[in-house]
């Protein structure tokens, strides 16, 4: 067992999983017989998989999935016209590296927000900071942080240090001039250098109206749209095929 002032030590230095390891390697026998270099191995090992099993778990909490559940290795295919091989490529979470976004479309109920969160949850597990939020979520907020002289410019600070930004029901809502004025300060501060997925119903064709037509319209999509991957979400209902599944 370890003495009381090592274990201050390790607790001071945030390493309370080598003192649990510590603990168990004097609590197995089979331990004792390896050589110091063996035990230490195992030490180091037990203490970086429990530091990265917590990393990963205060990151998916952090980013508020809808979904906090959805994995990649569950997306349903069958039937769905959903391009598997683009989803994995994806889900390897090389297009952060290289600052490019994601376009996730289809109608309602084809499984956007599960992909979208499936997708921020293997960012997550390569330690990327993410965020999910709903497009009405993040206008309310904007509306709020307006009613104060910084409340905008801090919002904008606070989602634009994200590594990974999911906006989904992306253009579902209408949006007043403030809001459209917002996006684009958002889309501007993210665009060279940090990644979002935008899970849409609607086609790019449709979003220059959606975002009112103007200037800033120009500019958001012209920022989004040129480094972009495309998935469309597949033709099926996936609350359809989830409620069959139950019932079955």
């Amino acid at each position: 067992m370890i003495n009381d002032e090592t274990r201050r030590k390790l607790e001071e230095l945030s390493l309370d999983e080598m003192i649990h390891a510590l603990e168990i390697q004097s609590n197995q026998q089979s331990c004792l017989t390896l050589s110091f270099e063996e035990r230490f191995q195992l030490l180091v090992d037990y203490t970086y998989q429990e530091k990265y099993t917590n990393k990963v778990k205060r990151l998916i909490k952090v980013a508020k999935f809808r979904f906090p559940q959805a994995n990649v290795d569950d997306i349903y295919y069958t039937d769905r016209h959903l391009d598997r091989n683009k989803v994995l490529s994806v889900a390897s979470c090389q297009f952060i590296n290289t600052c490019t976004n994601i376009i996730i479309d289809g109608f309602t109920g084809s499984g956007k927000s599960y992909l979208g969160c499936a997708i921020g949850k293997a960012a997550c597990r390569q330690g990327y900071r993410t965020r999910y939020i709903r497009m009405s979520d993040l206008m309310q907020m904007h509306d709020e942080a307006a009613t104060t002289v910084t409340g905008v410019s801090k919002l904008i600070k606070k989602f634009e240090n994200y590594t990974l930004l999911i906006l989904d029901e992306w253009l579902v809502d209408d949006l007043s001039r403030q809001q459209e004025h917002f996006l684009f300060e958002l889309i501007e501060r993210r665009y060279t250098d940090k990644s979002t997925v935008f899970c849409t119903q609607y086609r790019i064709e449709d979003w220059h109206v959606r975002l009112g037509g103007g200037i800033h319209a120009d500019a958001i999509i012209d920022r989004i749209v040129n480094n972009s991957i495309k998935i469309y979400s597949g033709d099926l209902n996936m609350r359809q095929v989830k409620a069959v599944n139950i019932h079955e």
